[in-house]
């Protein structure tokens, strides 16, 4: 993972911090903001030994800009004084932060200190239970994670006294893979590669998309936390390297009204312990043309189990999409629906760009590569909690044997046809209201729990967004209404 092997018990982790005199620790918020701070290497390692320290759980119980929830949620609240939750530090991910001085770097899982259980919706917990379940069945949960984002020649400074409007894009127009524009900002370019891959966090591609100062990196494939740590680690290098050359890369899913937004496909698989993907047949059954007992020809290239992971996740896709689309701009990207490729309903399709979830299979790949590409999250997407719940769905459709509940998106073709097929919610709100019904999808596979402390904080920012008068507004109506 990192630059050094991680250690694996205190005198490895000694031998490592040894040239150190602090150490950088930090875990995620339900917004995927790592929240830390720099503790004294006694300190440190005085934590390791003692199985953790204390934590303030209020980083539980405030937004993304520190606002205290009003409503009293499960985690943290004033009931119980904002007490501390356990951090765990995971020694696993021992890396070197190289733009600062190569401080020592260790993420921590948040547990309850009671039962000294994951809570119910720290990020890391809540995927590592489900990495877990498929474990019990002798599966290891892989998947890979694609960022878009834009870029911006401003700093936090200007960009509040500008009050976030008229800011500068990092290059002029649309220049998907160009070569030119990387060559304008080739410091700053190579130095995402560069130092990413110092940090231990493998880049698989690194390009310029279409849109002004946007570029698009692809994380290399490896198991779910590891990629779900990486692709959050992703973002932070990101925007601190880009702090070093006064640039803001930006991770919101649609920052431009009259341009497409941003994505965060997310790639998944299974494999056994052997290494073989459970959603890949063998060379033989490709070359004999595939599964005879496939539903649909799109997908006679992929396994009976794949075809069962594949009718979970659709039959569950509606009812998770707050854990995929976790903001208010996220749902302005699927607008567009196709026609920004940005799928908003509940279909799939062969190496399809226009539906939701992507067959990615034999003739185009190896079986070994067989895999599904979800294609509704944006930018904004939290790693963590997306792959829980489409690990989950994927897992429950395994469990209940399910069939596909439609045909794939190419054969869907007349406007009767097209009637039919189930969208997904337009909005925060009403994804948050799908998610949080009794009864829901959400609430069997990802418990209660974390539905009603996770949708309480969609809630409240919904709440804010109704409460807000936006520009928008102001020109449409001031004048003439």
């Amino acid at each position: 993972m990192a630059t050094q092997s991680a250690p694996t018990n205190l005198a490895e982790l000694t031998t490592l911090l040894e040239d150190a005199t602090k150490v950088k620790v930090a875990g995620l918020d339900v917004d995927g903001v790592f929240r830390g701070k720099y503790m004294s290497k006694d300190k440190f390692l005085s934590a390791v030994k003692g199985g953790g320290f204390g934590f303030c759980s209020v980083i539980f119980g405030w937004d993304i800009h520190d606002t205290v929830y009003p409503k009293e949620l499960l985690i943290s609240n004033r009931g119980n004084g904002y007490r501390d939750l356990l951090a765990m530090i995971d020694l696993s991910t021992y890396r070197r932060i190289p733009w600062e001085k190569d401080v020592p770097f260790f993420l921590v899982t948040f547990l309850d200190p009671d039962t000294k259980e994951p809570i119910c919706v720290c990020p890391r917990g809540t995927l590592k239970k489900t990495v877990s379940k498929l474990a019990e069945r002798g599966w290891d949960a892989m998947a890979g994670v694609e960022y878009e984002y834009f870029q911006f020649k401003e700093n936090a400074h200007s960009v509040a006294e500008k009050k976030f409007t008229g800011l500068d894009a990092l290059t002029p127009g649309m220049h998907g893979y160009s070569l030119l524009r990387t060559t304008l900002n080739k410091d700053y370019f190579n130095d995402l590669f560069d130092e990413c891959l110092k940090f231990g966090v493998q880049i698989e591609s690194h390009h310029t998309e279409t849109g002004p100062g946007v570029f698009e990196t692809a994380l290399a494939y490896t198991s779910a936390l590891r990629i779900a740590d990486n692709a959050s680690l992703f973002k932070l290098a990101a925007k601190s390297i880009g702090m070093l050359y006064g640039i803001i890369p930006s991770f919101m899913a649609k920052p431009y009204a009259n341009l497409p937004g941003t994505s965060g496909h997310i790639h998944v698989s299974l494999r056994t312990k052997e290494g073989k993907n459970v959603f890949g047949l063998s060379d033989a059954e490709v070359e004999a043309g595939g599964r005879k007992d496939a539903q649909y020809d799109e997908t006679k290239f992929i396994s009976q189990e794949a075809e069962w992971f594949l009718a979970g996740l659709l039959d569950g896709l509606p009812d998770v999409v707050p854990t995929l689309v976790p903001t208010i701009n996220g749902y302005k990207r699927l607008v567009g629906g196709e026609s920004f490729w940005a799928p908003n309903a509940v279909t799939y399709g062969y190496d399809s760009r226009a539906a939701s979830i992507r067959i990615i299979s034999p003739p185009s790949v190896p079986p070994s590569a067989t895999r599904f590409e979800v294609r509704v999250p944006g930018a904004d997407v939290q790693p963590h909690l997306a792959l829980s719940s489409i690990f989950l769905l994927g897992l429950r459709g395994i469990e209940k044997k399910l069939t596909l509940p439609l045909r794939p998106i190419s054969q869907i073709t007349t406007p009767e046809e097209k009637k039919t097929v189930k969208k997904l919610a337009t909005s925060l709100e009403g994804a948050t209201l799908q998610m949080m019904r009794e009864g829901s999808i959400a609430r069997e596979v990802l418990g209660d729990d974390f539905v009603d402390h996770y949708g309480g904080t969609r809630q409240h920012e919904v709440d804010l967004w109704n409460a807000a008068v936006t520009n928008w507004e102001v020109e449409r109506y001031l004048e003439l209404i």
